[in-house]
């Protein structure tokens, strides 16, 4: 199914933030200047629009949303030769935490609320956001974007951006909502369970003529009916209330955070679940999760942990593959595993990863292997480096010519 950018914004501003904007101590406006080009979707009068402010860089405990509001207005509205119109902004604790340079989006929503995104200069969440809107760079004033007519499809990639930001499309699955409950009823079955169930539905792909079309179409069709499930077993337990009055906040809160905790958790884990079933499929040996040096378990070791045991073994015919849903600063975490493979694997979901990420990883020798559907999220030259989900099975397969396990 489809799924542009219309539908979920009206139209968007895109420029880096000015010291005037940011700094405190050269600025006390907390307004954005030179932008007319809203006057399209705001209109002429005064408005004053509920904001949800986001800053998303590349450690997500450093990530920060906020709720503010931010007022639409001619500071020259008595001048009837001039207009100059202006967004001031409530005071925040995202705009505090900007520095010049950062990249600001400016997005209505088609709710009629406005969400403003800043991102660190030169992070992939930059990146990630300059591709979502189809910009190679911003600059020091408004690029503004209706997305009326836009029906390109933003594709797994522009999903899973919006879904970083917290914005997810709201789509179910009601044609298998009927099969979903029979076999699991009104609770969430193991993450094993629910991916071999959610492969099961998928019937046009080919996991050994398209690895990297089939591992995508997976985990979207898992990811749609988890949330169709989902829909219904959180639906239940809202209209339930919580604590003996229906209104204890605290379990509120416990419910809101298990269902972020198992969003997460299950994203991770059906990546690999999905990974796993998908090298068997494709004849390849290994090992999953087993245990390295210091403790270490490297999510897939090829041909398998027994040959990485051995010590007769040549290491060059050993493969280890991390993995990663979401990389960004997290990629290093695989740097110590595996002592004795110096050139390591790593397969991530993450769109547009910033050229000084990928040009890191390169320096400590460690190639990046990107599902192809993702690959052009990439620029040219970081492509030439990447290796598709086809390409890394390929390397693989040669390695374990049966010679070698005598």
């Amino acid at each position: 199914m489809a799924c542009p950018l219309s539908d979920f914004f009206i139209g968007a501003g895109i420029k880096r933030l000015s010291s005037v904007e940011v700094a405190p101590d050269s600025s006390n406006q907390h307004e954005f200047n030179g932008i007319n080009e809203f006057r399209r979707i705001f209109g002429e009068d005064k408005r004053k629009f509920p904001v949800k402010f986001i800053y998303i860089s590349d450690d997500d405990e450093k990530n920060l949303q906020a709720d503010g509001s931010m007022t639409w207005y001619d500071a020259r509205e008595r001048n009837p030769q001039r207009t100059e119109y202006r967004l001031y902004y409530s005071g925040n604790e995202i705009i505090d935490k900007a520095k010049a340079g950062d990249l600001v989006v400016v997005a209505m929503t088609k709710k009629d609320q406005l969400a403003v995104i800043v991102a660190p200069q030169f992070s992939t969440s930059e990146k990630q956001l300059l591709w979502l809107f189809d910009l190679e760079d911003a600059a020091n004033k408004f690029a503004f974007k209706e997305f009326a007519n836009e029906n390109n499809d933003i594709g797994f990639a522009g999903r899973y951006i919006l879904s970083s930001l917290g914005i997810e499309q709201e789509e179910t699955a009601r044609d298998y909502l009927e099969d979903l409950l029979e076999k699991f009823g009104k609770s969430f079955p193991s993450t094993k369970e629910f991916s071999e169930y959610a492969r099961s539905t998928v019937k046009d792909v080919s996991p050994i003529e398209e690895p990297d079309k089939t591992i995508i179409s997976w985990l979207e069709r898992e990811e749609l009916l988890f949330k169709t499930l989902e829909n219904v077993i959180v639906k239940e337990q809202l209209q339930k209330g919580f604590g003996a009055d229906g209104t204890d906040v605290d379990e509120f809160i416990k419910l809101s955070l298990s269902i972020q905790n198992r969003r997460k958790s299950r994203a991770g884990f059906s990546f690999e679940n999905n990974l796993s079933v998908l090298f068997s499929i494709n004849k390849l040996n290994f090992s999953h999760g087993a245990v390295t040096e210091r403790n270490n378990k490297p999510d897939f070791i090829f041909p398998g942990i027994e040959f990485y045991h051995k010590e007769n073994f040549d290491t060059r015919l050993l493969t280890m593959l991390g993995v990663k849903t979401t990389a960004k600063d997290r990629w290093r975490q695989v740097l110590s595993e595996a002592a004795k493979i110096p050139n390591k694997h790593l397969i991530t979901l993450e769109p547009a990863i910033s050229v000084n990420q990928t040009d890191e990883m390169k320096a400590c020798s460690l190639q990046l292997v990107v599902p192809a559907p993702i690959f052009p999220t990439y620029t040219t030259k970081q492509q030439n480096s990447l290796i598709s989900l086809k390409d890394f099975i390929s390397q693989v397969n040669k390695n374990q010519s049966p010679s070698f396990f005598s």
